[in-house]
């Protein structure tokens, strides 16, 4: 029987500061003398043990992608992008081949409605000893309308939804260009925040390795469908034919 249920801390949870809901929280990512268990340091990007180990059997990590607390992926420069992208997919992989743990998982919060609690630009890595975090991963969710194909690195809008609505897929094959994978993955994000039909101000980047595919989920996050929340049902987009055209028009037309 699949393991899918996680403890979470509610007593250390409730300990977190929130720059998020209060920009007069002072941001811990931000006091770069005062961080403890330093793991790995590259310039800026710095990889800490998370202070605040909310989940039960877990070792839980926080990339720290810039000293820019106002900083955002979607408006690093390339040179910056691709550090951080590299970084975080070389220590994900690592934690996944020591074989310490059922499965890793690499993702991102942006925004208030995204379920983080910092301001400060960072991505999590966390080992679950006993939960596989792709128990229900399908190829499948990252079909749809193409946007972008070059060399290994595939860009689609979903018609096959995890959650429903709008969800942007870039997939990348092994030996592909990194640039490639990492300029999607900030148009995505750059065309939720500035370019969507809707007031987008949250996204999460969820990320999964199945074989040697690496597959990255870019999911604006607005108030979850009741029809998901209750049933399980997702609901797809009318316009998301609409929504690869205009993507594409904006970012890869030249």
């Amino acid at each position: 029987m699949k393991n899918t249920h996680i403890t979470f801390f509610t007593d250390i949870g409730a300990q977190k500061p929130n720059s998020i809901k209060n920009r007069d929280t002072p941001c811990p990512f931000c006091r770069i003398d005062e961080l403890e268990e330093v793991l790995d340091k590259s310039g800026s990007i710095i990889l800490v043990k998370n202070k605040y180990t909310v989940l039960d059997q877990a070792f839980q990590t926080v990339l720290i992608e810039t000293e820019e607390c106002e900083g955002e992926l979607s408006e690093y420069t390339k040179e910056h992008l691709y550090k951080v992208l590299h970084f975080g997919i070389e220590h994900w992989e690592r934690m996944i081949q020591s074989g310490k743990y059922r499965s890793v998982m690499f993702f991102k919060n942006h925004g208030p409605l995204s379920g983080g609690t910092i301001r400060h630009p960072h991505m999590q890595i966390i080992g679950l000893n006993e939960v596989d975090c792709q128990h229900d991963f399908s190829e499948s969710q990252f079909e749809g309308i193409p946007v972008f194909e070059k060399e290994g690195v595939r860009f689609t809008v979903s018609n096959k939804p995890r959650v429903g609505f709008y969800e942007l897929n870039v997939i990348w094959e092994k030996d592909a260009e990194l640039s490639l994978f990492a300029d999607c993955i900030q148009a995505g994000t750059h065309f939720l925040l500035n370019h969507f039909h809707r007031n987008c101000t949250s996204y999460n980047l969820f990320f999964y390795k199945n074989h040697e595919t690496t597959y990255c989920k870019i999911m604006p996050r607005f108030v979850t469908s009741p029809l998901y929340m209750g049933y399980g049902v997702q609901q797809v987009a009318n316009n998301i034919e609409k929504i690869a055209h205009k993507i594409k028009e904006i970012y890869f037309s030249a």
